[in-house]
């Protein structure tokens, strides 16, 4: 999906728990979260093949995300590695989407760190997890992980998708701005910058 990475020492200001994130602290995101139907966890390479032929690679899931939809399962390898250095970099990162009841895996969804305390996010889910909810039960467990480590969420939206915008509405983000020219969707036209919409909570 679509990072600077310094935190400034304010001459005169003492760096005192009360100036400091969570994560400057030690504090790290949870890698298993649990909400009334979902089970939200930290991806491992033995996923690969699962994730692959859940959602990865069918085109009508990843029409609009923001990266490529993978043609291998090499490519969700490579995925599930970046996820790990994620995670070893930053407070938290991917997670995959669990049915609660039975740990069929439904999709993925998580944080993209720009800085310790500012990351965006977003969700994608297999076509046979839409329309229950799962979106939103999804997104909002992130952002009590958010709320937490005391990160800064948003969010970014292609203009032709609503069922997403109103996920990010319902989970309390707000339309900031419309961004002209600003992000590549390369499921849709590779290459070309399209409009965006970013969302804040």
């Amino acid at each position: 999906m679509p990072f600077t990475k310094h935190m400034t020492n304010f001459p005169g200001i003492p760096q005192t728990a009360e100036h400091l994130s969570p994560y400057s602290l030690g504090m790290k995101g949870p890698e298993l979260f649990e909400t009334s139907r979902l089970v939200l966890r930290k991806p491992t390479l033995a996923d690969a093949e699962a994730v692959f032929s859940r959602y990865a690679s069918d085109p009508e899931v990843t029409r609009y995300l923001g990266w490529p939809r993978h043609q291998s399962v090499d490519d969700t390898k490579a995925f599930l590695i970046f996820s790990d250095s994620e995670w070893n970099s930053w407070p938290a990162g991917p997670y995959l989407i669990e049915s609660r009841s039975e740990r069929k895996l439904l999709g993925g969804t998580g944080f993209g760190f720009e800085a310790p305390s500012r990351a965006v996010t977003g969700y994608v889910l297999a076509r046979d997890a839409w329309r229950y909810g799962y979106a939103t039960e999804a997104l909002t467990a992130i952002v009590d992980i958010a709320e937490g480590l005391g990160v800064e969420l948003y969010a970014l939206c292609h203009p032709h998708h609503p069922a997403s915008a109103r996920v990010l509405e319902k989970c309390g983000f707000r339309l900031e701005k419309r961004l002209e020219q600003f992000a590549d969707f390369p499921n849709l036209n590779p290459g070309c910058r399209e409009v965006c919409l970013r969302y804040v909570l």
